[in-house]
């Protein structure tokens, strides 16, 4: 194998007679790889190569084409590596092989894998991900609701509420964490986001709207869809204190709610997990159509996940209710 000099290889007149300096150039008889062809043999031979859509005519002399064809070899790219093993680490990949992949397993069976595969130094949050037959981009397919999990969810959740008057000594009864009215809201413009659930009566809303963009995004902004507008604020502090979470389904169609932790026993979690699928029922959107559920899975935070048996699930749930 040889390396072409300057004088053996020139770009063509339209590239001012540049030289190329480095390109490996190997005589033999076969045929041209897929890049370039190569002109019969004459006085010059001139190859056209094709790269990054850009055509380049190289004389060489005809001395050196003596032996035969001339091959211009481009570098090899390197192999990437199989994208669903890419940034796995060995933990993960140890876990994951405690579960059959996409094999359905039963409800009770895929709480004790999730459990199983839980191994990391921290207490994982269990979550259920289901996708649904819905398209949320229409108004009528939309999903968000709210569920009490009967055995909590075991976070310490910080509740704020904005009310006036009797209201904020009613929810400093309640156990709110926060209270206030115009001065909290003007903390919260501030940057202040220190809570997990913010409530607020009726005649708050006018005043809460300027933090629309500050509270949307972040899934903090009160609505009466998620029980977080309401006159009733004792009622409201006590279900998120017990373990009330929210959820909606995202563009794709599926939701995304947590139901524990890993640290429950199995049957607190089958508890927790049936009251999601009572509430994601109950709460089905009148445009949807055909088949409700298509597939659901459970998984810890950064464990493997495990696909549940949709039918058992619901006949579970229909006959634990």
């Amino acid at each position: 194998m040889a390396i072409a000099t300057p004088h053996q290889l020139q770009f063509g007149s339209h590239a001012g007679m540049a030289s190329v300096v480095g390109l490996r150039v190997t005589p033999c008889r076969v045929q041209v790889p897929m890049r370039g062809f190569v002109m019969p043999q004459q006085r010059s031979l001139r190859m056209v190569c094709v790269r990054a859509s850009a055509v380049v005519s190289q004389e060489i002399d005809a001395e050196q084409a003596a032996e035969g064809p001339v091959v211009i070899e481009s570098p090899k790219k390197k192999e990437k590596a199989f994208y669903k093993e890419k940034g796995r680490s060995k933990r993960f990949m140890e876990v994951q092989k405690l579960r059959v992949k996409k094999q359905e397993y039963d409800p009770a069976t895929a709480i004790r894998l999730m459990k199983d595969t839980s191994s990391v130094k921290f207490v994982e949050t269990a979550e259920a991900h289901i996708r649904l037959n819905i398209d949320p981009k229409y108004t009528d397919q939309q999903l968000r609701a709210t569920v009490s999990l009967p055995k909590g969810t075991g976070q310490v959740i910080r509740v704020a509420v904005l009310a006036q008057g009797e209201k904020q000594q009613e929810a400093k009864t309640a156990g709110a964490d926060l209270v206030g009215a115009e001065d909290l809201i003007e903390q919260i413009a501030g940057g202040f986001l220190e809570f997990d659930k913010l409530i607020a009566t009726p005649d708050m809303m006018p005043k809460v709207a300027k933090l629309g963009r500050l509270l949307g995004p972040r899934g903090l902004m009160p609505n009466p869809k998620a029980g977080t507008v309401t006159v009733d604020i004792i009622k409201a502090i006590g279900e998120f204190k017990a373990g009330k979470v929210e959820y909606r389904a995202d563009k794709t169609g599926i939701v995304h709610v947590l139901f524990g932790k890993s640290n429950f026993t199995a049957e607190d979690l089958l508890a927790n997990l049936v009251a999601v699928a009572n509430s994601v029922d109950a709460n089905k959107p009148s445009g949807a159509k055909g088949v409700y559920w298509k597939t659901c899975y459970l998984c810890t935070t950064m464990g493997p996940s495990v696909r549940v048996n949709v039918t058992q699930l619901r006949e579970f749930k229909l006959s634990g209710s």
